[in-house]
C-alpha cells in the first residue's frame, strides 16, 4: 500500500466519511461499512480529496486522457478538485460534467466546461461504483457529445463486491469489462481493513468478513 492510501483511510475516517456500523446500501444489502461522500463539506476537504485522486490518476493513468468527467451531481465536485490538483502539480487539465436536464437557453445543451471534441480520451471520476447505473447512464451523455474514447473510470472507494447475484466480477470490474476500459480506485475496502487493523472493533471484523464472504468476488 502506498503512503496516499493510508492518508486517504484515515483522513475518510477522520471528517466521518467512512463509518461502520450497520447500514442499508441503495441496491438494499445490509453492509456494516458506508462511504458517504455527501459528507464532505469544505474547502480543505477538498484539497485533500483532490490530491488522493490525482494521486491515483497518476499511478494508474499517467498519461492516458484528455479530458476529467464528473457525472451529476457528485462528481462535479470531484473534477474541480482534482483539476485544481493537478494545476497544483503544473499540469492544466480539462474537465466538464452534466446538468441533469438540457439548458434550453444561452448556451444551450447537456455539458458544462470543456466542449468535447472526437478522438478525447475522457476519464470519468466518480465516489464509489456500486451497481454501475450512473456509468451506463454517463456513456451515452458523453458519445452523444462527440466521438470521444473511455480512457477510464477512477473511485475513491472500491467495495469489492459483485453488483447482483449473477455477476462474476465486482461491480467496479464489471462495468470496466461492459465498456471496455480500465477502472481503479484509491484504495479497496481490503486495503482500508488492512490498514486500519486493530481500531477497528472485533465485532466489525467480524461482519466486514462475512459480508465479504457473502458479496465479495474476484473476477473470473
Amino acid at each position: 500500500m502506498h503512503d496516499y492510501q493510508r492518508r486517504f483511510i484515515d483522513f475518510m475516517v477522520q471528517v466521518g466519511v467512512l463509518t461502520f456500523g450497520d447500514f442499508t446500501t441503495k441496491s438494499g444489502r445490509k453492509t456494516p461499512y458506508f462511504v458517504n461522500t455527501g459528507k464532505y463539506q469544505s474547502g480543505s476537504q477538498l484539497v485533500t480529496l483532490g490530491r488522493a485522486y490525482a494521486d491515483a490518476i497518476e499511478r494508474s493513468f499517467p498519461n492516458g486522457f484528455d479530458c476529467l468527467f464528473g457525472p451529476a451531481y457528485k462528481g462535479i465536485p470531484l473534477v474541480v478538485a482534482v483539476s485544481m490538483a493537478f494545476a497544483e502539480r503544473g499540469r492544466e487539465v480539462e474537465f466538464c460534467f452534466n446538468r441533469k436536464e438540457t439548458k434550453d437557453h444561452g448556451e444551450g445543451g447537456l455539458l458544462v466546461g470543456r466542449k468535447l471534441r472526437d478522438g478525447d480520451r475522457v476519464l470519468i471520476i466518480e465516489d464509489v461504483t456500486t451497481a454501475g447505473t450512473s456509468i451506463r447512464e454517463t456513456v451515452p451523455l458523453l458519445r452523444a457529445a462527440a466521438a470521444i474514447k473511455l480512457a477510464g473510470l477512477v473511485v475513491s472507494v472500491d467495495r469489492q463486491e459483485r453488483a447482483s447475484d449473477a455477476s462474476t466480477c465486482t461491480a467496479l470490474a464489471e462495468v470496466g469489462q461492459e465498456f471496455s476500459m480500465p477502472t481503479a480506485a484509491i484504495v479497496t475496502i481490503d486495503e482500508v481493513v488492512e490498514h486500519l487493523g486493530a481500531r477497528l472493533t472485533a465485532a466489525d471484523r467480524e461482519r466486514i468478513a462475512a459480508y465479504r464472504a457473502q458479496y465479495g468476488v474476484v473476477c473470473v
